[in-house]
C-alpha cells in the first residue's frame, strides 16, 4: 500500500521534513498551522491516513476537495515540507504507522527530519524552569554537523531528560530515548529509528498545557523556523482559526 499520493511534482529529495507528533495540547499541529499560513505552502501530497482515526473536513480558504488526516505541505521557493496530522494513530496500527513512516522518509531521500512535540507541563521539574523548549537526538541518529538541524547544537536549547523517575518506566524497555509524558508516540518513533539510519533527524519538545495554545504554538514554530535558519517576520493565522479553533463566537445580540 503506497504512503504518499503526490498532487504535485515537487521533488522532496534533499529537502527537511517537519512531523509534528498528536500530543499534549496539539501544539505541533498548531505550529504547522502557522507555518503552513505564513509561508503559504500548499498541499503536496495526501498521505495513508488509514493508520489514523478516520476525519476528514474543508479545505482552508474555500479551496477545492476534502482535508484529510494526514497531508503534506510544500513549496518549490522552500527548502523543507511539512506533514500536517489531524488525528491520532489507531491504537492497533501504531508499529505499523511507525515503520511506514520511517520508511517514507528514507525512499525519499529527505536531507533531515525534524519531529515536533508538546510535553506536559504538570511533569516538570525545576531544573526545567528556565526554557519551556527542548531537544532529543535519537541514539542512531547520524552528527547534525553540515546539515540543515546543525544549528540545533548552537541555539539555546537544553537537551531533554526524562522528569519521571527512570524506575518507573517499563521494565521491558531498552530504549535510550527518555520517557516524554504527555508527547503521544514520539519516543516510540525516536527508538524505532534503526541503526544504520543516514538522515540527520532530531526532535524538539514543548511543555505545554491544554488550553488556549495559540501562543505556545507561535512559540515552537518560532524555535522550528530558526532551528532550519529561516525567518518569518510577520506570522499568520489560518482563516480556520477563527471559528474551527474555538467554535463559533456567540451572537452578542442573545445578551441584550
Amino acid at each position: 500500500m503506497p504512503f504518499i499520493y503526490p498532487t504535485s511534482q515537487l521533488s522532496l529529495e534533499g529537502k527537511t521534513v517537519i512531523i509534528p507528533v498528536v500530543s499534549t495540547a496539539n501544539v505541533g499541529q498548531l505550529a504547522v498551522d502557522l507555518i503552513i499560513a505564513s509561508l503559504s505552502l500548499q498541499r503536496v501530497a495526501i498521505l495513508e491516513s488509514g493508520y489514523c482515526v478516520p476525519v476528514v473536513g474543508a479545505r482552508e480558504n474555500g479551496q477545492k476537495g476534502i482535508t484529510t488526516a494526514l497531508e503534506l505541505y510544500g513549496h518549490p521557493d522552500v527548502d523543507f515540507v511539512v506533514i500536517q496530522q489531524r488525528s491520532p494513530v489507531l491504537k492497533s496500527r501504531k508499529e505499523e504507522f511507525i515503520k511506514a513512516l520511517l520508511d517514507f522518509i528514507k525512499d525519499s531521500k529527505f536531507g533531515a527530519a525534524l519531529f515536533i512535540s508538546g510535553v506536559d507541563l504538570s511533569n516538570r521539574t525545576d531544573s526545567q524552569m528556565a526554557t519551556p523548549t527542548y531537544q532529543i537526538l535519537p541514539e542512531n541518529c547520524p552528527t547534525l554537523a553540515g546539515t540543515p538541524l546543525q544549528r540545533l547544537s548552537s541555539l539555546p536549547i537544553p537537551t531533554y531528560t526524562s522528569p519521571v523517575s527512570q524506575g518507573l518506566q517499563p521494565a521491558e524497555s531498552s530504549s535510550s530515548t527518555p520517557f516524554i509524558p504527555g508527547s503521544g508516540i514520539t519516543r516510540r518513533i525516536l527508538s524505532s529509528i534503526p541503526s544504520g539510519w543516514n538522515i540527520p533527524t532530531a526532535s524538539v519538545l514543548q511543555f505545554v498545557l491544554e488550553g488556549d495554545n495559540r501562543a505556545d504554538a507561535g512559540l515552537l514554530a518560532s524555535v522550528v523556523v530558526k532551528v532550519l535558519g529561516k525567518q518569518i517576520t510577520q506570522w499568520r493565522q489560518p482563516e480556520s482559526w477563527r471559528d474551527g479553533l474555538f467554535g463559533t463566537p456567540h451572537d452578542q445580540t442573545l445578551f441584550g
